[in-house]
């Protein structure tokens, strides 16, 4: 599903590509529970709206034969359709709002903004996971375990901005 992508302004960050705000693994732990409901929402509604626009296509399909009762059900349809999408803004703007990302919306797979090796990465999360135990690079579905010395040794911080390492050693 396409849509729901934020505007950025080109340049905006120092970081060419960073996310506005990166987050540690302790961080991103903390916030899932709240994460946790909003990606079962979404989840729920995306799998929902994908049902609503199945059916109206089969309706689409013989919409010229269609009974009465059909031709309200198509309406209701639309209607039902316009709900969900709304749901669905809404719920992304909750996660925008928090730093999160929609990676996969099918699944509810949501991701936390970080950088691993100067690169653009996300630690990852989907329904039905107990705790937040993978990490992804950003545009790569491949999940991979996150290593226990990244918990037991965090980052005090995290640099956010190659320029100001290259100010430090001027």
């Amino acid at each position: 599903m396409s849509g729901f992508t934020e505007n950025r302004t080109p340049g905006a960050s120092e970081f060419a590509g960073a996310p506005a705000r990166l987050l540690t693994w302790q961080a991103a732990k903390a916030m899932l529970p709240l994460v946790g409901r909003i990606a079962d929402d979404l989840m729920t509604v995306t799998k929902r709206l994908d049902a609503r626009r199945i059916e109206r296509a089969c309706l689409d399909d013989t919409r010229r034969g269609l009974t009465w009762p059909q031709r309200r059900r198509r309406y209701l349809l639309d209607e039902e359709i316009d709900k969900a999408l709304s749901e669905l803004r809404q719920l992304y703007q909750e996660l925008e709002g928090l730093g999160v990302e929609v990676l996969l919306p099918e699944s509810g797979l949501v991701g936390f903004p970080t950088l691993v090796n100067q690169r653009r990465a996300y630690f990852s999360w989907k329904p039905g996971e107990t705790e937040l135990a993978f990490w992804q690079y950003a545009g790569d579905l491949n999940r991979r375990e996150i290593p226990a010395d990244w918990i037991a040794n965090p980052p005090r911080k995290i640099a956010s901005s190659t320029r100001s390492s290259r100010n430090r050693q001027r």
